[in-house]
């Protein structure tokens, strides 16, 4: 067979020019010694692509023969796992080559001394608790059940991601870490490893040191910033001794302050969606380092700046292609489902974790921590222990990287966070129109929360003695309807009541596509586009839009006439850098237009008395199109 996902798994730290992929088809056992299933890695065990299918199997061993290339029998042999969930034993030649707990971060062994002439029988016990609640797993469904098992799905338990052998010298690079300057005109590295040392960015500057003298800036004459418009990356090669490392970085600063989250100093409404990170026959794994870059490309193309990869930590590779296509990332670590010391714990351990491993993406411009009290037993405001969790994981992130906003509980009560974030679901416009306006432009701080069929609680955006008046706002998940059509007319109508608010920061819209029984995605689980009732997603999510001023009906009953005529206000929302002069346009008439960044024009009234679907679109001075929506017009 073909070696599944063939491509180098760190593009970070990038030793790609010698290393030997171990993916491809493995021997299984579900009891030990009894190897009579082959298993494709990196594939979890519960799915088709991994040829397996076991549900709720605890424990499982892995089998292969490994042999290393003949020209590295001078150097070390280090076996790389990117991760396995949740608990790796492993073996070669029957010794005890490294043992790892967490199912979401990178680890490794130097098995030099373990094989046998440059050979060996590679074995891998992985246990994957059944009962997940007091471990790092997100949206993998436990038994017994979180308090969120209506959202989870299907686990993925095992090898989820890729296994592979590097040589290493005796003496090696172990840290490259390059960041921007804090002025944007150069990239500071911080670097481990032996002496002497070349830096290199190619084609602009090479520095050479005898000693390694600490943290050292390469000035970059001219720079070109990363930006979504323009993703520019600046690789930086590191030679050490005997030893050669890659890796890349992008020039670009985040800034949160008055109301505002800019990049490189521009304002940047937010205008995101939820990807939870599942594919219909690989679970957490994707079946191809292709489908990592789909998904962003179709993230971009329903008209999204951002996407916040959901409680999960993603395959470094899509972090790669964010950087590479430019798209702004919201990441935060997998969630426990019970507030133990213990499940505490090992959420911090993973949230220190991201940032260690991810910490130099430019695309990432958002940290998340807890999310809606998840292992907290929704129980923040009432217990000081809880908000002290929060807290302490807010610091954990702010400490490791103080130059991105955190969210410390996305959704519900905050305790100390950069951002202020808030979910709401509501399947009623007008009570989601007039909630939105309470919630953005009052100090009134709680909602409805439906917690379960019969369980509807009032949440409350801060925890006791929190004040988040002076910080940035924004929607952290909206969405409504049960069929496609509804869900493309809630998403028109709800998503325009968030940019009717100057003062709202933007928004995550949920989700980007459907898993399992979660059918709420603007596309299908295999990425197919949906029959959304006429709503085109990268018109609703445009920077600039057009926004219907009434309270409509219902799908297909926008504007019910009960007269001859009525009158329907228009206003545009504008998220560009500059000025937008322009016309407003409808089948009867047309009107001048003159909208400001970030702001929301005065209502431009146009008169409707014909029923059908009336369009509406918007044209800039040079005659472009740039914002469109639509009215459905009945009679009563």
């Amino acid at each position: 067979m073909n070696t599944p996902r063939p491509d180098y798994p760190r593009p970070q730290f990038d030793r790609s020019a010698r290393w030997l992929n171990l993916n491809g088809e493995w021997d299984f056992a579900r009891s030990p010694g009894e190897f009579t299933e082959t298993v494709v890695v990196p594939f979890p065990w519960e799915h088709p692509d991994s040829g397996i299918g076991a549900h709720w199997l605890p424990t499982a061993w892995y089998r292969r023969r490994i042999e290393r290339p003949a020209d590295w029998a001078a150097e070390r042999t280090i076996l790389h796992f990117g991760a396995v969930h949740h608990r790796a034993t492993v073996w070669v030649n029957g010794r005890l080559a490294v043992e790892h707990e967490g199912g979401y971060l990178p680890f490794e062994a130097d098995i030099t001394e373990l094989l046998d002439n440059g050979a060996g029988e590679l074995v891998v016990q992985v246990d994957a608790p059944t009962d997940k609640r007091f471990i790092p797993h997100g949206k993998q469904r436990s038994m017994p059940a979180d308090d969120y098992d209506g959202c989870a799905f299907t686990p993925s338990s095992g090898i989820w991601q890729t296994v592979w052998l590097e040589p290493r010298p005796t003496a090696y690079i172990s840290r490259l870490d390059p960041r921007p300057t804090d002025a944007l005109d150069g990239i500071e590295v911080t670097l481990a490893g032996p002496s002497p040392v070349r830096l290199e960015i190619p084609g602009v500057v090479v520095r050479e040191f005898s000693q390694w003298p600490g943290k050292v800036t390469l000035p970059i004459p001219q720079p070109r910033l990363w930006s979504p418009d323009d993703p520019h990356l600046y690789d930086v090669i590191v030679t050490a001794g005997a030893d050669t490392v890659r890796g890349y970085t992008g020039l670009r600063k985040v800034e949160w302050q008055g109301g505002v989250l800019a990049v490189n100093g521009v304002p940047t409404y937010v205008r995101g969606v939820l990807d939870q990170g599942f594919w219909p026959t690989g679970g957490h794994t994707a079946p191809s380092d292709e489908a990592l870059r789909q998904d962003l490309e179709l993230a971009r193309a329903a008209g999204f700046n951002l996407v916040r990869k959901h409680i999960k930590l993603e395959d470094p590779r899509w972090l790669y292609w964010a950087d590479r296509l430019g798209m702004l990332v919201w990441a935060e670590p997998p969630s426990t489902g019970r507030f133990t010391p213990e499940a505490v714990a090992a959420f911090e351990d993973v949230t220190a974790g991201m940032v260690a491993r991810d910490g130099n993406h430019p695309s990432i411009v958002i940290w998340g921590g807890y999310n809606e009290e998840w292992g907290l037993d929704w129980d923040v405001p009432g217990d000081p222990a809880k908000q002290d969790a929060v807290r302490r994981a807010y610091r954990i992130i702010r400490d490791a990287d103080p130059t991105r906003p955190i969210v410390d509980n996305s959704g519900w009560a905050h305790v100390e966070t950069d951002l202020v974030d808030w979910h709401y679901y509501d399947e009623d416009v007008a009570s989601w129109a007039a909630t939105v306006d309470r919630l953005v432009n009052t100090a009134d701080g709680s909602f409805p929360v439906k917690l379960g069929p019969d369980l509807l609680v009032h949440k409350a955006i801060a925890a006791p003695g929190f004040d988040g008046s002076d910080k940035i706002q924004l929607n952290g998940e909206y969405g409504g309807g049960s069929t496609s059509v509804e869900r493309g007319w809630h998403l028109r109508w709800q998503t325009q009541e968030l940019r009717r608010h100057p003062r709202n920061a933007g928004y995550i819209y949920t989700e980007l596509y459907d898993i399992e029984h979660e059918t709420v995605g603007i596309y299908t689980y295999d990425r197919r586009p949906k029959d959304l009732g006429g709503t085109v997603p990268s018109d609703v999510h445009a920077e600039t839009v057009l926004i219907v001023d009434l309270t409509p009906e219902s799908p297909g009953h926008d504007l019910v006439l009960s007269g001859d005529t009525a009158t329907i206000p228009i206003r545009i929302s504008h998220h560009g850098p500059d000025p937008l002069p322009g016309t407003l346009h409808w089948s009867t008439g047309t009107a001048p237009v003159d909208a400001k960044p970030f702001t929301v024009t005065d209502p431009i009234d146009i008169p409707v008395s014909e029923p059908g679907r009336l369009h509406l679109w918007l044209t800039d001075a040079a005659g472009t199109v740039v914002a469109r929506t639509f009215i459905d017009v009945t009679t009563a």
